[in-house]
């Protein structure tokens, strides 16, 4: 195993290990910080803010994967197979880190409403989508990474701040399930040879 994916491979289990190590510390009692921002914001979620923020969560949250999940099959059918199954591969396996350990940690949310806590499903399925799309464009579309991080980052934050806002996550939450997409699909994408992205004339899995 060269340096490189060594090194990604470290920094994805610290991030993991991080995520399991802020689950423990919340799960039975909220930080300082959780308390604050959920008493700021009590109540918007009947408000017109609150409003925005639940429309805004029908886009960005669950529906990503899969919408995804249908691009990457087309890219296949474009005879990229065997790297749109290695993105796969990485989707499910940071898609199911909410799914998984929610009940592991068994957090209560800051108000009433189905479901656990820690970590939030909706960031993890937008943090998910934006960490496979950097993939797919390191391989297929160098030039594109740079905007596509951007833009998952942003579309990560906005996910988690309206899920705040709608006072059904604490911000731990958000924070926890951004760290453990990372780690996980850094992991298994360094597992899985995606990173480091090869130099251009490297570029087909399929070759």
């Amino acid at each position: 195993m060269t340096v490189p994916r060594v090194r990604w491979l470290v920094t994805g289990t610290v991030l993991f290990a991080a995520f399991v190590v802020l689950g423990l510390l919340v799960a039975r009692q909220p930080l300082q910080i959780d308390v604050e921002v959920a008493n700021a914001l009590r109540g918007q979620d009947t408000r017109p803010a609150g409003a925005v923020a639940g429309v805004v969560t029908n886009v960005l949250g669950p529906v990503l994967p899969w919408v995804l999940g249908v691009v990457l099959l087309a890219f296949a059918l474009r005879g990229h197979v065997k790297l749109c199954l290695k993105l796969a591969v990485v989707l499910l396996v940071c898609r199911l880190i909410s799914v998984v350990f929610k009940p592991v940690f068994e957090r209560r949310r800051p108000r009433e409403y189905p479901d656990l806590s820690y970590p939030s499903g909706h960031v993890v399925s937008v943090a998910t989508t934006g960490l496979v799309v950097v993939l797919l464009c390191g391989w297929l579309a160098p030039r594109l990474v740079r905007w596509a991080v951007g833009i998952a980052v942003a579309a990560t934050a906005v996910a988690a701040a309206c899920r705040i806002v709608l006072g059904v996550h604490w911000v731990t939450d958000t924070i926890g399930a951004a760290v453990a997409v990372l780690g996980a699909g850094l992991v298994s994408a360094t597992a899985l040879r995606l990173v480091p992205f090869p130099e251009p004339d490297r570029r087909s899995l399929d070759a």
